[in-house]
């Protein structure tokens, strides 16, 4: 039973891509100052436990949740659709915050929207933007990199309509039937909530691995994308942006 391309989950995917940088950077720093011996790699290997232990726990709260008697099937397939904007938002943060590690700060949403499916679709997310990478001269750096920085906007733009439609059409399908699998006999329900949302979660963070390749050996300043329409301009952080160009 796939779940089709709706408003809403159209909506979960845009609501998902709007978590301010400040939240995602400072998160990174929390981590950073509770860890001060921990190299780039290792801040990227406990946001990686950190992520799946949420997708984890919410696959299995809402499965539980789900299957109970009392639940009418409705709310049952209402509370599933929650969970999909739930992991999505959590994939967000963790590929967003895995970005700044390696000292990236986007805030465009065509590109975080981009980024988001690319670690959730996992390989073939990869080979969109490699293919698209390759017709832009792209071809050489890593995927999350090219995306995030040098990539033209009219460019993820179609990246971002053909990961759409994998999206909906591969994805999504394995989290619909994880969906009917919470309709189950309470406890079994509870059971797929957590070994699938797993699944999915590693899933990202895979995506986020090929993305975005080994973390620097230290850490670096960030660099803010900005938008001009075209190729974007990296600018240091806190650094004065020029108004952005419209994209034809």
């Amino acid at each position: 039973m796939a779940l089709r391309r709706t408003p809403l989950v159209d909506a979960a995917l845009d609501r998902a891509v709007t978590i301010p940088s400040a939240s995602i950077h400072g998160h990174v720093d929390a981590i950073r100052r509770k860890n001060p011996e921990a190299t780039p790699q290792e801040v990227v290997e406990l946001l990686e436990r950190e992520y799946l232990l949420v997708v984890q726990g919410t696959g299995g709260a809402v499965g539980a949740a789900a299957a109970a008697p009392a639940v009418g099937t409705g709310v049952a397939m209402a509370l599933t659709i929650g969970d999909v904007a739930t992991f999505f938002g959590a994939s967000a943060a963790f590929s967003l915050a895995v970005a700044s590690v390696h000292g990236i700060d986007v805030q465009d949403g065509e590109r975080r929207r981009a980024l988001l499916l690319a670690t959730i679709l996992g390989e073939s997310g990869a080979k969109a933007i490699t293919d698209a990478g390759a017709l832009t001269g792209l071809r050489g750096i890593n995927v999350g990199r090219a995306l995030l920085t040098r990539m033209p906007t009219g460019t993820i733009r179609r990246v971002n309509a053909r990961l759409t439609r994998q999206l909906f059409r591969k994805q999504l399908a394995k989290q619909g039937g994880l969906a009917f699998g919470r309709l189950m006999p309470f406890g079994i329900g509870a059971v797929i909530g957590v070994t699938g949302a797993r699944a999915l979660g590693r899933t990202v963070v895979d995506g986020a691995r090929k993305a975005f390749g080994p973390a620097p050996a230290t850490f670096v300043d960030r660099l803010v994308v900005v938008e001009t329409g075209a190729e974007p301009r990296l600018l240091p952080e806190g650094a004065d942006r020029p108004p952005r160009v419209p994209a034809d």
